[in-house]
Parts: structure tokens; sequence; C-alpha cells
């Protein structure tokens, strides 16, 4: 029975650049993935990469981006579907051989089979039949399994009609309709990829606000393109039902007693943890109802020698974050050193694509903190024009009196590429006036972080110019009174001279008038 330092189980993001950071500290690793040809895990194959890629090859195909300029010159065909997923196969094979050729070069060992603990320490590998292979242990143990479509038990699907985010890249065909059950990340994604490509879309979701963690002009921006499209939204309301009809069309019930009827259904509620075969009971742990496992800040489950990274400790279940998640996991674990950054950005790849650092408008006003907002709309940049692509906007949100930068909000061409200047400048507790003192390479995107930086800053400008104002009218108001007050004060004084004065006169006749009559 082998024996590691470290066993990593999943080779999606969190556990790949686990994997890896403990070799580099020399450690003895073990990577357990359920099949080879899966390296990368769910963002390699069904996840972040297949869906971003489409998103590109959809605004290739359907001439998104230019529309504005050749009108309807570029149009949808069926041959769409295989030259899309064509380009998703070649990034997917390119990335799949870079992660096992840096596995081998870092000396991990892949162990293939679903992972299934035995104790604390020890995990058995099983085969396809779902046997015990062989077994190894580990002084520390990295689960990185990530997680899966959340399915209903009493809704049927069959992959064609009725499908997860899973299945969605198996379609042999651009449907006429969808309805997009989930208005969570994936699920809007997809659901503005459909529309570009002409299908009717109708999201379902059961919140009355989407994406409530992002800033919310930013959100309503992203609406307004979305009705663009004829994307019909039904939120606040909840699925009860979802059957699939003799003539091949999908029905949603919804719990308000509205019936919905499209040709296919999208099911993007959520995600689960892949945690069937793992037998956390056996490790001494145990996850929440949707298979998510708790971790502390430093990603330790209640088990001291077992972390937890990735999707399977929730939010915010992004490639980016969970790369990092991984690193700092085996740094923690095996005492390691490293600068920790507080602030970690956002990308959602929707139509148009969002990016976010730093706190929204309305964390900041819950806390009391007096912020200003510096915009920059993309029809002020030139290289918006050049792009086509004038509805975008960058937001920037600053301190008042520090002027030090809180938040980074963007939506439009380039979103998320744009948010890592600002993310740099926060992480070096820069302030706003950098933007505004900088020079950026001209007609580039970036150039909207000097508009922005312009407009917040004119706009305490205009601030301090009414504070100095009103500061002045009342030094001059209180000019005025304090010369009225000593006018008074001299008139009363005045009075009360001439009424002494006339007192002694009449003690003066007195005195007079007596020596008279003596």
């Amino acid at each position: 029975m082998k024996h590691y330092d470290l066993i990593v189980i999943g080779s999606g993001p969190a556990g790949h650049k686990g994997a890896i950071a403990a070799s580099k500290m020399g450690k003895k690793v073990a990577l357990i993935e359920r099949q080879f040809n899966r390296l990368g895990g769910v963002c390699l194959h069904t996840g972040t990469i297949p869906s971003k890629t489409m998103r590109e090859a959809i605004m290739h195909l359907t001439g998104y981006r230019q529309r504005e300029v050749y009108s309807e010159l570029y149009r949808k065909n069926d041959t769409s579907r295989w030259m899309t997923y064509g380009k998703i196969a070649q990034v997917t094979q390119h990335e799949r051989d870079l992660i096992h050729d840096q596995l081998e070069r870092n000396g991990i060992d892949v162990h293939v089979g679903d992972a299934q603990f035995q104790d604390p320490n020890t995990i058995g590998i099983l085969d396809h039949k779902g046997e015990l292979s062989h077994c190894i242990t580990g002084d520390k143990i990295l689960i990185a399994c990530g997680t899966k479509p959340a399915r209903p038990p009493h809704m049927e699907f069959d992959g064609t009609s009725i499908f997860d985010t899973d299945q969605i890249l198996q379609l042999d065909r651009i449907p006429r309709s969808m309805i997009v059950v989930g208005g969570g990340v994936i699920g809007i994604e997809y659901a503005i990829m459909f529309a570009i490509l002409g299908v009717e879309v109708t999201v379902v979701d059961g919140r009355d606000r989407l994406l409530d963690f992002c800033d919310r002009e930013i959100i309503d921006t992203l609406l307004y393109h979305a009705r663009s499209l004829e994307m019909v939204m039904r939120l606040g309301e909840n699925v009860t039902g979802m059957d699939r009809q003799r003539n091949g069309t999908v029905v949603v019930q919804l719990e308000s007693g509205k019936r919905l009827i499209a040709d296919t259904a999208l099911f993007s509620a959520g995600r689960v943890g892949d945690v069937d075969e793992l037998d956390l009971p056996a490790a001494g742990l145990k996850t929440d109802e949707r298979g998510r496992l708790w971790c502390d800040d430093n990603f330790r489950t209640w088990q001291p020698h077992i972390y937890g990274v990735g999707d399977i400790v929730g939010f915010p279940a992004l490639a980016s974050t969970s790369m990092e998640q991984g690193r700092r996991a085996v740094c923690n674990m095996f005492n390691k050193v490293y600068e920790h950054v507080d602030q970690l950005p956002y990308g959602l790849y929707t139509i148009p694509e969002i990016s976010m650092i730093g706190k929204t408008e309305h964390q900041l006003t819950q806390d009391r903190v007096p912020y200003e907002v510096g915009v920059a709309r993309y029809h002020e940049i030139a290289r918006g024009h050049i792009s086509v692509d004038v509805h975008g906007m960058l937001k920037l949100l600053f301190h008042r009196e520090t002027k030090k930068l809180l938040g980074v909000h963007c939506i439009g061409e380039s979103a998320t590429e744009l948010t890592h200047i600002g993310q740099a400048v926060m992480a070096l507790d820069g302030t706003i006036e950098y933007f505004r003192d900088t020079v950026f390479n001209y007609p580039t995107m970036s150039e909207c972080y000097k508009v922005a930086a312009f407009d917040g800053l004119n706009k305490l400008q205009l601030d301090l110019e009414l504070s100095e104002s009103a500061y002045k009218y009342e030094e001059e108001k209180g000019s005025v009174e304090t010369a009225a007050v000593d006018i008074k004060e001299a008139e009363a004084q005045e009075q009360k001279n001439l009424e002494e004065q006339k007192e002694l006169d009449e003690q003066q006749k007195l005195v007079v008038a007596a020596k008279s009559e003596e």
C-alpha cells in the first residue's frame, strides 16, 4: 500500500493547482480522478471551458459583435452546431494534454477510479465496476471532488427535451424555444447564448432579483440586454412540475398556476456535491443538504488533516477562486507562509460579460461607508465604438475622504479583463487618483478607468465647491450678525449713558435748589 504526503481527490482547478503546489514543496502527491480522459474535471469537460468556448463560437458564427454594423449579413445556420462542437473538442483536448503534462512533470501519481474513504487516512480506489482495486494512505487529504447538476427525483431527464447543464452540450439541434429553470450564473449564461441563436427563451426563477451578489445597476443593464433579445423573465415563480408531452413539447407547471410550454427545458437550479461514492462518514465527515462540505477559513474540515476546496465548499464556486483555494489549502496544511489577498474577482460570461471585485453600492450603504461613484460608459470611449460595444460601462466606488478604491464593477466587452487593473490597485491599497494621474494606451478599453476617475473626482470637487460656498456664506452671514449685535450693544450703551446723565442732572438740580433755600 503506497503512502503519500498528500492525496488529492479530483483533478479540477482546485485539485490540480493544489497537487502541483504540494509537489513544488517537495511533497509526495497522489491525485485521484474517476476517468483518465476526464482530467481537468467538470471545469474542462462540461463546465467552464466548454461553455465559454461555445459562447465565443456562437458570438462569432452569429456575428453578434458586428450586428450594429453589418445587420443581418451574419445569420445562424445548421452547420453552426458542428463548428461549435468541433471548437469545444479542440480546446478541451489542448487543455487536457496540458494538465497531463504538468502532472507528469511534477511527479504526481495519478490513480484512476472512484475514491472511497476506508478510514480517515486511507482511500480506496474503485474500478469501473465499483469494485475495490487498491488502497493508498496519506498524511493529508484534499477533497476537491466538485459538484454535479441537481436533479429533482420527480423530474424525468431525457437529455433531448428535458436536460441539465451537463447534457446541454450533447444537443443535436437548435430548438425553437427553451425554458430555463434557474436564473443563476450558469442558467443565465446559457439562456442568453441560445437567445442570440434566435431561440425563444423564458427564464424562471424563484427569486425576485437575479444574481443579487452583483451590483444592481449592472444586473439591470444585463436584463435590459436580455429583454432586447426578446427573452422573457418569470421571477418570483417556483416550478412544481416538468413533463414531456406526446408531441415532444415540454410543459412546466408553476406554483402560481401558470403553465409554460416550449420545445425544450434546461434545468439549472443549483448543483450538489459529487460525493456519492466517497463515503464521507467513514472519514468522520458529513455534508449539508446540498452535499457541500463545511470548512473553516483555512479550508480545514472537522478532521484536522482533511481539507476541502472548490465547488464542494460552496460560494463562489468559480474556477478562478477554486485554483487559489487549492493553493492556499496546501500552504495551510504544510505551514507554508503566503501573502493573503482578501479581494478576489468574479467573472460572469453572460453576453455582455460581467466582472466585479470589492464592495457593491448596496453593501457600502448598509455598512454606512461614505463613498462616491465614478462611471465611464463605453460610448464615451473610442475603443468602444471600434469594438462595436457602446452599451457597456465601468463603475468605480471609492471612499469620499481617503479616495481609496472600494469596488470595481464592469459590464461589456473585455469586462473580465478590465477588472484586473482595479484589482491590482486595490491590492496595493491605492486610490482613485492613480487612474487620474497615470497614462493608458489609446485607444483601449482601459481608458475607461481614467474617464471614470475624472467623473468621480469631479463630483467630489463640485461638492467641495458647494461646501466652500456655504462656508463663505455662513462666514459673511456671521460677520453681518456680529456687526448688528455690536450696533445694538452700542445703541444700548448710549441709551444707558443718556439715562445716567439725565439722572445726574436731576440730582444736580436738587442740590442747587437745596442751597438756594438755605
